[in-house]
């Protein structure tokens, strides 16, 4: 899954694709380097992010998922509102990736159930304004498969199929780098839950962190694709369905490395 954050304040390229004409290039720009899955958002979520409205929100999206659909990529909606994923599936969103599992919108599993189209269940505490807060476990691979599968089962009770469900740990959304390094440890326990398992790695904060400089001075965003390569391969080999990337051409070379090993095993 390759990103397009038509936005200008998005944690690691905000700005960069902001424009309409930019965005549509770049997502037809991730195809060729073999995204399956284009992601457009139009809402920053990076720690203390503050909301669009949601008139901006659907003018953001909508286009861009209006023209790479006529292009024939398979788009995907990055939205926490139900009237900005109805209208996203309208343009030709195939799969809608909902950060707050339905929480911040309680109508978006009613629009999702009645779409049809996958739904991205994110385990989340809460908006970025304050989600750095919710970031307390006695457990946090327990804890975070336990939420998430409350928010199934909420999500289910709303209509949604469980052959819709994909669900998505939320590496840091309320989570410290040690609680990501955990859970992504826990890929394991959280497939247990029965259902496909989108990552999100790519350049967030707890790698930079990791790839400091001896002064402590955390490693940029955009200096730490290497470490999201490492992150992709280690989560395809451990039962990941999907990985969420801003370069795909890498990322996408590092999961068929994961796959051949798989399959190395297997036929031992």
């Amino acid at each position: 899954m390759g990103v397009v954050n038509v936005t200008p304040d998005s944690f690691s390229d905000g700005g960069l694709w902001f424009d309409e004409v930019a965005a549509i290039r770049h997502g037809l720009e991730l195809v060729e380097e073999g995204a399956d899955i284009v992601d457009v958002g139009g809402e920053s979520t990076r720690p203390g992010a503050v909301r669009v409205s949601l008139e901006e929100e659907l003018a953001r999206v909508v286009p861009v998922i209006r023209a790479l659909d006529i292009e024939g990529v398979t788009v995907s909606v990055d939205t926490m509102r139900a009237e900005v994923a109805k209208a996203a599936v309208e343009a030709g969103a195939k799969l809608v990736n909902d950060v707050s599992g339905g929480l911040a919108d309680p109508d978006m599993p009613r629009v999702v159930a009645a779409t049809g189209v996958p739904y991205v269940v994110m385990h989340w505490r809460g908006h970025s304004h304050d989600m750095d807060n919710r970031a307390v476990y006695a457990d946090v691979v327990t804890e975070v498969r336990e939420e998430l599968g409350k928010r199934v089962d909420l999500v289910l009770a709303e209509g949604v199929t469980e052959e819709q469900i994909v669900i998505d740990p939320g590496l840091g959304f309320a989570k410290n780098a040690e609680h990501n390094w955990a859970v992504l440890a826990g890929i394991p326990q959280l497939a247990e839950l029965g259902y496909p398992l989108l990552v999100g790695a790519s350049r967030k904060r707890f790698l930079g962190r990791l790839l400091a400089d001896p002064d402590g001075t955390p490693r940029p965003f955009s200096r730490s694709d290497d470490a999201t390569l490492a992150v992709t391969a280690l989560a395809a080999h451990a039962g990941a369905w999907c990985v969420r990337v801003h370069e795909v051409g890498p990322n996408a070379d590092a999961v068929r490395v994961a796959a051949a090993w798989k399959r190395a095993g297997a036929n031992r």
